[in-house]
C-alpha cells in the first residue's frame, strides 16, 4: 500500500469528526513536563546530500579489520547464491504464510528449514524460527517450565552471558527460581550442578560449546537430571555440529541456538535467527509457528501452519509463548546454506574451524607471557590469558588492521587480561600468521609492556 499523505483540509475534517481543534489536543493526556519543547531537527536535505552525509558514516566504520571476534557471533563466508535467491520477489517477506493457497512456497521452504534443524541437532520436531538465540532459549526455558509446571531453572556459568543477561531481564519478574552456576573456562562443575538439582527444578540449561569455547559431553548430566525428572535444554552453535555429538545424541530434551552461522552476515548485529528443536512429544508445547505437510482435497502433497492456527494466542493464559512472528527470511537464507553445504560440506566447514583455531592456538603458546587456557578442547574459538589488559592489546592490534578478540572484561569485571580468540574457515594461514607477529609487537611495545 502506498503512502499518501494526508492534506490539511483532510487532517481538519478528521480533527472536526473526533471533536478536536488540533493534533496538539490528541496528546493532552501527556503532562506538560513531560512533553517535549522542541524536537531540534535539522532541515530536510536532498537525496544526494543524504547519500553523501551517509558515506561520511560509513566511512567511520571498521569493517575493514581481519576479525578474529567470536562470542556467539562468527564471520563465515556466506555463498553468493544465498544472497541472490533469499531476494527473489517470491521469498522477499518476513510474513506470515496465514493462507496457504497462495503460499505453497513460502510454506514448503520453512517445513525444509525445520527438516534441515532437526537432521542438524538429531531432534524429533522444530519450529519455523525465532528472533534471535537469546530469544530461543528463553522460549525454551519457558517451555520447560510449562511441561513439568516446576519453576526452579539451574543455568550453567558457561551459557553465553549475552543470553544469561536476557533470560534473567525476562525472569526479573516472574515467579521463577533462576540460578547460575560458578563460571569456568574449562568444562561444566558436575559436582556443583549435582548439588543444585532437586525435585522443585524445571530445567537444567547447558552450552556447547560453551561461551570461553570449551566442549563438553554433557551425557553424564543430562542422564543424572532426567532420573529427577528434570528436563535438559541445550544451547548449540549449529556449525560446530558438522563435527562434535549432537544434543540428540547427548540426550537433551530441548535445543536452541542462533543461527548467524549458517549463511547470515554479521551485519552490525541482525537480524539473526533463533532456532528451536525438542522431541515429539513436546511438540504441543512448542512456540511459534509449525509447518506441516498434508494433503489437500484431491489428494496432492501441500504445507499448512500446523497444530495452532497461528502463532498469536487470544488467550494469555493459554499461550504457548508472546511471539508474534518469526524471521522467515533468515530461516531461508539457513536452509539455503545447509543445501548448498550438504551433509559433507557442513563436516568440512566445521573441520577447517578446528583445524584453524588450532592452528593459532599452538602459534600463540610460543609467545612469553601469552598462556592458553587448555583445560579442555575447543572448536573454533578459545580463551587466552595475556601479561597486560586485554583491552590495550585489542585497541593496538586495531593499528595493525585486525580485531584481535572479544574482551571478557565486558561481562566479567575481574578477567581485565582475558580476551576470546575465534578463527573461522575465512581466515588464511598468512592472515593467522600476521596476527601472531603483530600481537608479539605489541606486547613488546615499551608503553604496555610488562615490568
Amino acid at each position: 500500500m502506498p503512502y499518501i499523505a494526508n492534506t490539511p483540509h483532510e487532517v481538519a475534517e478528521m480533527l472536526k469528526v473526533i471533536g478536536v481543534k488540533s493534533v496538539d489536543d490528541l496528546f493532552t493526556d501527556i503532562k506538560p513536563q513531560h512533553a517535549p519543547k522542541s524536537f531540534d531537527l535539522p532541515s530536510g536535505l536532498s537525496e544526494f546530500e543524504v547519500v553523501e552525509y551517509l558515506k561520511k558514516l560509513a566511512a567511520l566504520n571498521s569493517s575493514s579489520l581481519v576479525p578474529f571476534l567470536g562470542g556467539g557471533y562468527y564471520d563465515h563466508y556466506v555463498p553468493s547464491v544465498v544472497p541472490s535467491l533469499i531476494s527473489r520477489g517470491e521469498f522477499y517477506t518476513a510474513y506470515t504464510p496465514y493462507q496457504p493457497e497462495c503460499a505453497q512456497g513460502t510454506l514448503q521452504a520453512l517445513y525444509e528449514f525445520q527438516s534441515a534443524m532437526c537432521t542438524l541437532t538429531q531432534m524429533d520436531v522444530a519450529n519455523a524460527s525465532l528472533y534471535d538465540g537469546g530469544s530461543a532459549l528463553f522460549e525454551a526455558m519457558m517451555m520447560a517450565i510449562r511441561i513439568t509446571k516446576r519453576n526452579k531453572i539451574i543455568m550453567d556459568g558457561g551459557v553465553s552471558p549475552i543470553f544469561r543477561k536476557i533470560l534473567r531481564t525476562y525472569t526479573s519478574n516472574l515467579d521463577i527460581e533462576f540460578i547460575e552456576t560458578s563460571v569456568s573456562h574449562g568444562q561444566a562443575d558436575r559436582e556443583e550442578i549435582a548439588a543444585l538439582l532437586d525435585d522443585k527444578t524445571a530445567a537444567l540449561i547447558l552450552q556447547n560449546p560453551n561461551f570461553f569455547g570449551a566442549i563438553d559431553d554433557h551425557s553424564d548430566i543430562v542422564k543424572k537430571a532426567h532420573d529427577k525428572g528434570i528436563l535438559t535444554i541445550a544451547s548449540v552453535y549449529p556449525i560446530s555440529l558438522g563435527l562434535l555429538k549432537t544434543p540428540g545424541e547427548m540426550g537433551f530434551d530441548i535445543v536452541a541456538g542462533e543461527g548467524q552461522s549458517l549463511g547470515l552476515s554479521l551485519n552490525f548485529g541482525g537480524p539473526y535467527l533463533g532456532f528451536i528443536t525438542t522431541r515429539k512429544e513436546f511438540v504441543r508445547k512448542l512456540p511459534g509457528r509449525i509447518i506441516g505437510e498434508t494433503v489437500d482435497r484431491n489428494g496432492r502433497r501441500c504445507f499448512v501452519n500446523t497444530l495452532q492456527a497461528r502463532e498469536q494466542h487470544i488467550r494469555r493464559e493459554k499461550a504457548t509463548s508472546n511471539i508474534c512472528t518469526n524471521v522467515s527470511l533468515c530461516a531461508l537464507q539457513a536452509l539455503i546454506f545447509m543445501t548448498v553445504l550438504g551433509r559433507e560440506g557442513l563436516k568440512e566447514l566445521a573441520q577447517l574451524n578446528l583445524d584453524k583455531a588450532e592452528f593459532l592456538r599452538r602459534e600463540l603458546e610460543k609467545i612469553d607471557g601469552v598462556e592458553v587456557k587448555r583445560s579442555s578442547p575447543s572448536f573454533n574459538e578459545f580463551t587466552i590469558k595475556l601479561p597486560v589488559k586485554a583491552s590495550v592489546v585489542i585497541e593496538k592490534m586495531i593499528d595493525y588492521g585486525i580485531a584481535a578478540g572479544f574482551p571478557l572484561e565486558r561481562y566479567y569485571k575481574d578477567m581485565t587480561d582475558y580476551m576470546i580468540v575465534a578463527v573461522t574457515e575465512k581466515r588464511t594461514k598468512q592472515e593467522i600468521l600476521n596476527y601472531v607477529e603483530c600481537l608479539k609487537k605489541v606486547l613488546n611495545q615499551s608503553a604496555i609492556k610488562t615490568t
